[in-house]
């Protein structure tokens, strides 16, 4: 039996085991007990807040294995990626430098400091144990909160986005920041990513040159790695593609790894997410069924599982015991639910920054 729900304190030492495990590691999940036991805290604060539109907000979930005890992965959602300082990235443009008097155009590709995803929702900080990887559990996890928005969208901006790690070299080191940050702060990837998720990415943007990045005079390794994700990221991008985001032409300021972006209505979970009545039935009398993600109406209390997608004649949702007691619901009462399944998609770029 596994389960998405909020974090709480008694889930801190599992965030810390996720947090030291994920790879690679994370900037906006650093495994160091405060940050994390202060995400933790403002999770709760956010689920008790009066919302009327984004803000501040920070909701942490948790994936738990009931029959082992255990908290195996955790996603965040960051109401708006800059409600506390702009949420910087760069942005991919092209300049043109033409000269009539010595007939030439050239095309140049450049990258310009941009924040504008700071208005955007963030889906963020996710670490899965990896025993779990590659099951329905991942998929679980990562799309729980897309269920958590879609009951309560006031919360939520209407664009949501996903900053994927960027590529790393075999020696764990970024091309990107190599050929451009390194030159700013005499540090290596890993420990400005350490720096950064313990206090901020902003002091980043701060140093950084604010004017824009020439491509070609970036080394070809560099380039090479501008919007490319980590290989152990490549099925989740995938998935999130064919959940209906789109690439954008923003980068992440570190590694350059792909910012995808969506309206949430086009999502596929929004789309085809429907409510139903709860019907409990024994477990060895539920018909055969595609899994699907069922979702309580609780703000506190959420909890998402994933379960058969069984309908009666007159459209009730079937339940076992089981998972309407995991779920916290009653017979007749409606739970939200989406096919886990998710329809072939494309890798493509937002037409509107084309």
């Amino acid at each position: 039996m596994l389960v998405v729900r909020p974090a709480k304190p008694a889930d801190l030492p599992g965030l810390e085991r996720l947090a030291s495990t994920a790879t690679p590691k994370l900037t906006n999940l650093p495994a160091h007990r405060d940050r994390l036991e202060e995400r933790i805290s403002r999770s709760q604060r956010s689920l008790t807040r009066e919302v009327e539109f984004p803000g501040d907000e920070s909701y942490t979930f948790v994936l738990e294995d009931l029959e082992r005890g255990e908290v195996v992965g955790t996603a965040t959602i960051r109401a708006q990626a800059g409600a506390h300082e702009a949420y910087y990235t760069y942005r991919q443009e092209t300049l043109i430098h033409a000269s009539q008097q010595l007939n030439v155009r050239r095309e140049v590709q450049t990258l310009s400091l941009s924040h504008e995803v700071s208005e955007a929702t963030l889906l963020c900080a996710m670490s899965l144990d990896a025993r779990y990887k590659g099951t329905s559990a991942e998929s679980l996890l990562r799309r729980a909160r897309l269920m958590f928005i879609a009951q309560y969208p006031e919360r939520f901006a209407e664009i949501l986005a996903i900053a994927f790690p960027g590529y790393l070299d075999a020696d764990g080191e970024s091309p990107f920041w190599n050929s451009v940050g390194r030159h700013f702060f005499v540090r290596g990837y890993q420990e400005i990513n350490h720096l950064a998720g313990v206090r901020s990415k902003s002091f980043i943007a701060e140093v950084m040159p604010q004017f824009p990045l020439y491509l070609p005079l970036l080394t070809p390794q560099a380039r090479a790695a501008i919007g490319r994700e980590h290989p152990q990221h490549e099925t989740a991008l995938d998935e999130m593609l064919a959940e209906g985001f789109v690439r954008s032409r923003h980068v992440d300021i570190f590694d350059a790894g792909p910012v995808i972006k969506a309206e949430r209505e086009r999502l596929q979970t929004f789309r085809r997410s429907t409510w139903h009545p709860v019907r409990i039935r024994p477990a060895s009398a539920l018909p055969d069924a595609e899994p699907a993600m069922i979702a309580n109406q609780k703000l506190g209390g959420f909890r998402c599982v994933v379960a058969r997608y069984a309908l009666s004649p007159t459209g009730q949702l079937m339940l076992s015991p089981e998972h309407a007691e995991l779920l916290g619901v009653e017979e007749g009462r409606a739970v939200l639910a989406a096919p886990l399944a998710l329809p072939a998609g494309e890798d493509t770029f937002d037409e509107g920054e084309l």
